[in-house]
């Protein structure tokens, strides 16, 4: 973080000095990307090749979402990506890989200001990791008997967010090139931008993904190549004043507790959860014409001991798309009104305390399980922001808190046990942006 605080004041002082030596030009993108990237996991693969088991399929698939601002030829953006690998299988188990990143990304524009863009540009971040072979027995019908017997396979992880977005953790960087062309919508001053990106992805520090004795620094790194699209408001277009999208990152509470999962757990000799914690996320909204949208994506857990034994934690992750409108506004201060739809995950987590090292586990996995499902989510919200112009008006800081209250519409069953209760009720964020 203090790296990316840096970077940050870097890019604002640097914009500063050129801003006096140039006319400017700035424009600000929301976009989702999707996209593949080669990978292996070649030490796990070398202990399989001595045991005369063919290796893990490689690669893996990316869904991501970004925030962009240039001003003139500088860059600087967010990015979230979520990357799934390709199963194998061995014997009765399924080997799964999910890796999350966080990028903060700064370039350089190698085209001028107009319809088609090229960059280029370097990431630097955190991520998270997760490998896992598991029994494939998620679903089922009665919690009881998961308590009794949860042992699936196993489960490790590495900045483990299931327990928290704040424990994002390692160095991870991503070179690369972005084109892109943008496409008029007809009645809107947005653009539609259709954008790539290509380059290689890794890990600069050498064992630094090493979990129970194999490192997996492979999962983390690979050429990549991406196709997205999304919205873009550039100022040559736009003539109110307010107009540009901004990215906020918040700190939000909920104010409820698991209490049919608890009563579960309680009933079968399990701790309960304490009251959910509070949470980290990500908002990118835009504002035109007094028309609010965006897309907010955060992550909420609940972690503890369950028994002399296991570790378990108990996570929802929410990603939302809102639209909405701004009800009033008085010098820097606004005040809107949102309704989002999105999607939802409930997961549950069991974890032994005390796994051996492979190429034991692999031999003897079964250890870990868990309990997921997923469904559709619907919000009503309240904002206020107050933007505080730096840098001779170039930027805003704009803090802002958000009120709302959240409605499943789906049961998120855990065997029999519905948690549509607990996914609903109200919440608070409070949020710091920067915005064009």
């Amino acid at each position: 973080m203090r790296r990316i605080t840096c970077l940050i004041l870097f890019f604002l002082a640097m914009t500063d000095l050129y801003a006096q030596q140039t006319r400017l030009s700035e424009r600000s993108t929301l976009y989702f990307i999707l996209g593949t990237s080669g990978s292996n996991i070649r030490e796990l693969n070398e202990m399989l090749a001595h045991k005369g088991i063919s290796n893990l399929r490689g690669g893996y698939n990316s869904m991501g979402l970004g925030f962009q601002y240039r001003l003139t030829d500088f860059i600087l953006g967010f990015e979230l990506f979520q990357n799934n690998g390709t199963n194998s299988y061995f014997r009765e188990y399924t080997l799964d890989n999910r890796t999350s990143r966080f990028y903060m990304n700064v370039g350089y524009a190698l085209t001028e200001e107009g319809k088609f863009h090229l960059v280029h540009y370097m990431s630097l971040g955190a991520g998270y990791l997760n490998f896992q072979m598991l029994k494939d027995q998620r679903r089922v019908s009665d919690l009881t008997s998961f308590l009794d017997q949860p042992a699936q396979g196993f489960i490790i992880r590495q900045h483990d967010i299931q327990k928290g977005s704040h424990r994002f953790g390692g160095f991870l960087t991503e070179i690369g090139f972005q084109f892109g062309y943008d496409l008029p919508l007809p009645g809107l001053e947005e653009n539609l931008s259709v954008l790539g990106k290509f380059g290689y992805s890794f890990s600069p520090f050498e064992g630094a993904w090493t979990m129970n004795g194999i490192t997996f620094d492979n999962l983390q790194s690979g050429a990549f190549f991406r196709l997205g699209a999304g919205v873009s408001l550039s100022n040559q277009k736009l003539f109110f004043p307010d107009a540009g999208i901004g990215v906020h990152f918040f700190y939000g509470k909920n104010f409820k507790n698991p209490k049919r999962l608890n009563q579960v757990l309680a009933d079968n000799g399990w701790q309960p959860f304490s009251r959910t914690p509070g949470y980290l996320g990500m908002k990118i909204l835009a504002e035109n014409r007094g028309r609010l949208y965006g897309v907010d994506i955060f992550n909420i857990a609940n972690t503890g001991q369950g028994n002399e034994t296991y570790q378990h934690t108990l996570n929802s992750l929410r990603a939302y798309g809102n639209y909405g409108f701004q009800l009033y506004k008085r010098k820097n201060l606004e005040l809107g009104i949102m309704a989002g739809l999105g999607m939802g995950t409930i997961r549950y987590t069991v974890e032994h305390g005390s796994k051996p090292d492979f190429p034991l586990l692999f031999e003897e996995p079964d250890f870990d399980g868990y309990l997921r499902n997923r469904g559709l989510m619907s919000k009503g919200e309240l904002v206020m922001s107050y933007a505080m112009p730096v840098f001779k008006n170039l930027f805003s800081f704009v803090y802002s808190v958000h009120g709302g209250y959240e409605l499943p519409l789906s049961r998120y069953r855990l065997g029999e046990v519905s948690m549509a209760n607990y996914l609903s009720g109200p919440y608070v964020q409070f949020g710091l942006g920067l915005k064009p």
